[in-house]
């Protein structure tokens, strides 16, 4: 990113580049309130109230999401599909999510039903999104993938079974924790909104520990605070 675009992304505020990042990446990575955010800044002498942040990660989530997304390797050609419930206002809607083999969110999206015409709508947002098909699909046993599959990626491998499909299932866990956080999500599109952000986010700072030695754990934090000062315009801020 050249350093005029991230010059423009900040023009007009009055808190630098390394403040704004900082209190976006605590938000979003970490299952942290507004207010809670605005506290850290407050120990570190920055003075600013929790609407400021809120507007913060309204505008520079989004934008750092879609930079991260361009960063990142490309996904995996085995794609694990879950959905699961979530009460939004008092309605029961449902978060469709896609991860790889890796764990890797590829996208997600809140819908209110769980039939045939939302399963084409995720599958044809990760077919635009990820530009092919994958090789798998991996699934639970509910009818609307294979109906869906079957219009939009008929030639695809599509595996049903329950106990194939937790690493999907397990890719729930962190917006479970959020939602408590957060008491609820207040409308779909916040829902929608958060999670984008909140997902690719995660997907840059997933670190594995396992079979790795704290060497290799380390260099990998590293790099992944590289791009974010990167995608952030910490480092041609600086």
């Amino acid at each position: 990113m050249s350093p005029p675009a991230i010059k423009s992304l900040y023009a007009g505020y009055r808190f630098p580049a390394e403040v704004i990042s900082q209190a976006v990446w605590l938000y979003f990575r970490f299952p942290l309130s507004l207010r809670m955010v605005e506290e850290m800044l407050a120990a570190r002498g920055i003075v600013v109230s929790h609407e400021t942040v809120r507007q913060w990660a309204l505008k520079f989530g989004r934008e750092f999401a879609c930079r991260i997304r361009r960063r990142l390797p490309r996904a995996g050609d085995k794609w694990h599909l879950d959905e699961v419930a979530a009460k939004i206002a008092g309605v029961q809607h449902w978060l469709w999510r896609a991860v790889d083999q890796t764990g890797v969110v590829l996208d997600v999206l809140v819908q209110s039903r769980r039939d045939k015409r939302s399963a084409k709508r995720l599958l044809r947002k990760l077919l635009k999104r990820q530009c092919r098909a994958p090789r798998v699909m991996v699934t639970d046993k509910l009818p609307s993938y294979g109906a869906a599959k079957r219009e939009v990626m008929p030639g695809v491998e599509h595996r049903q079974h329950k106990g194939l499909n937790n690493r999907a299932e397990n890719s729930h866990q962190p917006t479970r924790r959020r939602e408590r956080q957060m008491k609820r999500f207040k409308s779909p599109r916040q829902a929608q909104r958060f999670l984008s952000t909140h997902d690719q986010i995660a997907n840059l700072f997933r670190l594995r520990r396992d079979h790795v030695s704290a060497v290799q754990y380390r260099a990998a934090r590293a790099r992944a605070f590289e791009v974010w000062a990167g995608i952030s315009g910490v480092a041609a801020a600086a």
